[in-house]
């Protein structure tokens, strides 16, 4: 009996070749955002649960290492490969001490093992009390840092609940810089009600000016976790606040097609004129500035995660964390602590495939077409419809091999090509 596409089995797990670490606090909460965020007493002050978390945050690293060295060896055996990089995302990672920051990632090197040159990333917001000391950041083994600067518009930024003003960006570019951060990145959200074509230009030219060697920009999305069910107790997300909802709410109804795809399509032209490769559909840098741990992500690769929401993908299987910080630290501060609450699925060899297809046409690298290629076949049935769109063009690989990939017309509708390969 054959079996059918959904129900072919999952392939081997491998290694990680990435590891995420999620720290989930924040001074204070921005009404658009959906990431795993606590605020307010959790971070600051008597009542601050920082340092548990932290502790916790080690326990399950230990963890998760112990898991990889009984499954793969351990790195210093040579059976397993070294990480190629590490991120710590948020939330507002740049709250944490450097200390804690060089132990952390001393942990990860010491259970995971990192390569030479591994890409070590931190957020950090802008403001003064916020984006941390770039020069301890940098000797705690920090090299490269990405600043939520969102806007270069005071308004705006007010409008977005940002606590941060544009010369708060230009500062910590700057103090970057001087501590000895090799890589500087910062977010943009374009789609922002409120935000002319000007504005956004305006924006872009400030981020320019600044020098800066990556820029993610992001149509603002508002989405709605509740009502996808992803806030229960085993959700990787935290229930919307009700303020949040309204300001979602009021905000959805000022968003415009048309301006957004005049904006990003500016964001296009103006950042390739200055020397940046748009190497993703919402990712652009200079030479040599790649995220290389989120190329990790869309090429597939396996990648280890800690902290509540966070997902890892071993290549067979994606897992995730709760939400919930409450049963994170429960679970791995208790006498005998165990991995945290959270969920798992197994990725089927069709899913596979799909999920390859989509990744990489939001490469440049776009796809191959050759007989051999698993994504490029997924694709042909779609092909000639796509190319006569206007929403693929070819090019020749590296070693001369057919690829397609999408034009700029095609990654503002990557939608339409994407839901045909699921």
């Amino acid at each position: 009996m054959t079996a059918t596409p959904g129900t072919l089995p999952a392939p081997d797990p491998r290694p990680p070749a990435a590891l995420y670490l999620h720290v989930p606090f924040c001074v204070s909460l921005c009404p658009y955002c959906d990431f795993v965020v606590v605020a307010g007493a959790a971070t600051r002050g008597p009542a601050s649960r920082v340092s548990a978390f932290v502790e916790a945050l080690e326990v399950e690293l230990r963890l998760r290492a112990d898991a990889l060295d009984a499954a793969f060896g351990r790195p210093s055996s040579g059976s397993r490969p070294p990480l190629a990089s590490v991120y710590l995302g948020g939330g507002t990672p740049s709250l944490l001490p450097p200390d804690d920051v060089a132990r952390l990632l001393g942990l990860a090197g010491s259970r995971f093992g990192l390569v030479g040159g591994a890409e070590v990333t931190l957020e950090a917001n802008p403001g003064p009390d916020e984006r941390g000391d770039a020069a301890a950041l940098a000797r705690a083994g920090v090299n490269r840092l990405s600043l939520g600067a969102q806007a270069m518009e005071d308004a705006l930024l007010r409008r977005l609940g940002r606590r941060h003003s544009p010369d708060d960006v230009r500062a910590a570019v700057a103090e970057a810089r001087a501590g000895g951060i090799a890589s500087v990145s910062v977010d943009l959200l374009y789609d922002v009600p409120g935000q002319s074509l000007e504005a956004w230009q305006a924006t872009l030219e400030g981020a320019l000016e600044l020098g800066v060697d990556h820029v993610s920009a992001y149509a603002l999305t508002l989405d709605d976790p509740d009502a996808e069910g992803l806030t229960g107790p085993l959700g990787d997300h935290l229930p919307t606040r009700a303020g949040a909802r309204r300001w979602r709410e009021a905000a959805v109804r000022e968003q415009d097609e048309d301006r957004a795809s005049a904006q990003y399509r500016l964001a296009v032209a103006r950042l390739a004129a200055a020397g940046f490769r748009g190497y993703e559909i919402s990712n652009w840098a200079r030479p040599g500035h790649e995220s290389r741990h989120n190329l990790a992500y869309w090429r597939r690769l396996p990648h280890e995660a800690v902290g509540p929401g966070a997902h890892a993908f071993d290549g067979a299987v994606r897992r995730w964390n709760a939400a919930r910080l409450d049963g994170y630290l429960a679970a791995l501060s208790a006498a005998s602590p165990s991995l945290p609450p959270g969920g798992s699925e197994a990725v089927h060899r069709a899913a596979a495939a799909s999920e390859q297809a989509i990744l990489g046409l939001r490469l440049d690298e776009g796809l191959g077409l050759g007989p051999a290629s698993t994504e490029g076949s997924l694709l042909a049935p779609h092909l000639d419809w796509a190319l006569d769109s206007g929403l693929l063009e070819r090019f020749a690989g590296p070693a001369g091999e057919p690829r397609v990939r999408l034009t700029t017309d095609g990654r503002l509708l990557s939608n339409e090509i994407f839901a045909r390969l699921v």
